[in-house]
């Protein structure tokens, strides 16, 4: 059934939603708030929690080999070692609501940086492949926070007109994480520091803990603690010119019937169903759709594509997908609040799974001729499956990448917004891990063309899946997406 909204395009007509959403009425002209200082300073600590992700999602692919020759590590070991920042990630996402509901999203972005900074130092230090396991744990713990805490501060502290660029700053930041991890990997691949590449990430860490420190709480959780004078104070700092009463009776008038933190039991209740499916099928699209096999595995897949030294493939990973990476993603900040989040992914998947299906063809080319020699350099097959992959980043930065955690922090009803983020990222982690855990051995077994042919099927089934299920979004607030969903049931 497609639930797309057949009157948001008429939104120009309406008055212009107070921060987050509240559905009050501003008494300056639309557009004055997009530059206050505090606003700045919330997209500061989004930036650095996404970036905070990136990075690790990045280093890892330069790590590898140095990691491997050091600990002698088999197959599946470089496996865990991949992936359990995925399910420590996973661990971090499903405490993380109710982290976030106790101490506040602020709170919880610091407790964020200050894991990451210590699963950093654990890795950078470890003398046995144990230690730098339980390094990525922790470290993915404070990912998995940082993962539901961010993008839920940015939802519920933007305008509702900028809301979708806030939160997609969150993935922009993401892929500028990957993209600087990559120029690391590339600048220390001849040495092949693994420690150093896994050692930095400590700074965006303790950029994020320092950012969190200044940053308001957000006025709504404020409200649900029935902290009305401190949300006025906060709600007044982000957005001076707003009738601020007016926007915190929209946001209690949202939570009359909430005495306390909704329980786990209730993002289950049949009311909440459709929203609870549109989030969690987001998240593991976004996941079993290739992304993070190709992120993770990059040098490899370059490797078998031709490129045979550690510079070649650093450098070919940099450019290819670390900066098309960020470069694509402008285009969802530019277009999301006005195009629309259903016309960015349908449109994202057909060239992501055109582009897999290339991928595919060309690698049965590469398995015809055998690998490259090592002077050789890129084989015809090699190139194209290059300029297949840029064309795939691409589409999925302005696509699945932003979009997806954007429409998983718009769905949910005050009530339930905390758990229901944080089932849905768990759901997000969890799909990460399987597949970073098991693409290699996928790959062993079924051959590279086939398992890249299987992510195309799967973009092919998330395009339908999307456009029967996933309603429209844009410039509505949080209060009118809760009304959606009372109507339609």
């Amino acid at each position: 059934m497609n639930l797309q909204s057949s009157g948001s395009s008429k939104d120009s007509a309406a008055p212009v939603p107070l921060a987050g959403g509240s559905g009050g009425v501003k008494t300056t002209p639309p557009g004055a708030e997009t530059l206050t200082f505090w606003l700045a300073i919330v997209i500061v600590v989004v930036i650095f929690a996404g970036g905070l992700f990136g990075y690790d999602q990045g280093v890892i692919s330069g790590a590898l080999p140095g990691i491997k020759s050091t600990f002698s590590l088999s197959v599946l070991m470089l496996q865990v070692v991949t992936s359990w920042v995925n399910l420590g990630a996973l661990v971090g996402s499903l405490i993380a609501g109710n982290v976030g509901d106790a101490i506040g999203r602020k709170r919880a972005l610091m407790l964020a940086g200050a894991l990451f900074t210590l699963g950093a130092a654990v890795q950078y230090l470890a003398a046995e492949a144990f230690v730098l396991v339980a390094g990525r744990l922790v470290i993915g713990i404070g990912v998995g926070v940082a993962a539901v805490a961010a993008p839920l501060y940015a939802a519920e502290l933007a305008p509702a007109s900028l809301r979708g660029r806030f939160i997609a700053s969150y993935q922009l930041a993401v892929t500028i994480g990957i993209f600087l991890a990559y120029l690391v990997n590339a600048h220390l691949s001849a040495s092949g520091n693994w420690r150093m590449m896994l050692g930095a990430a400590a700074v965006p860490g303790l950029a994020l803990f320092v950012a969190a420190l200044v940053t308001p709480q957000s006025p709504r959780w404020l409200i649900m603690k029935n902290r009305r004078a401190e949300a006025r104070a906060a709600a007044h700092k982000v957005e001076p010119h707003i009738d601020v009463d007016a926007h915190l009776d929209a946001i209690e008038l949202a939570f009359r019937t909430e005495e306390k933190p909704a329980p786990w039991s209730e993002i289950f209740h049949r009311e909440w169903r459709h929203p609870l499916l549109v989030a969690v099928g987001l998240a593991i699209f976004q996941q079993i759709t290739g992304i993070n096999a190709i992120i993770y595995y990059a040098n490899q897949i370059f490797a078998s594509a031709g490129f045979a030294s550690p510079e070649s493939q650093a450098e070919v990973t940099t450019w290819a997908i670390g900066g098309v990476n960020v470069l694509a993603t402008l285009i969802a900040i530019a277009f999301i609040d006005n195009e629309g989040r259903r016309k960015l992914l349908l449109t994202g998947l057909i060239g992501m799974g055109a582009s897999l299906v290339v991928v595919g063809v060309a690698f049965e080319f590469i398995g015809a001729a055998g690998q490259a020699p090592a002077a050789g350099g890129p084989t015809l097959a090699g190139i194209v499956t290059v300029a297949a992959l840029i064309l795939y980043i691409a589409c999925f930065a302005f696509s699945l990448g932003p979009v997806v955690w954007t429409v998983i922090n718009e769905v949910f009803p005050a009530r339930v917004r905390g758990r229901g983020v944080a089932l849905a990222t768990a759901v997000n982690w969890g799909s990460s891990y399987l597949v970073s855990q098991f693409f290699l051995s996928l790959d062993e077994a079924i051959g590279s063309s086939l398992t890249f042919w299987l992510f195309a099927l799967l973009c092919a089934i998330a395009w339908i899946w999307i456009y029967r299920s996933v309603p429209e979004t844009k410039r509505k607030s949080l209060e009118d997406i809760q009304r959606m969903w009372a109507v339609q049931r």
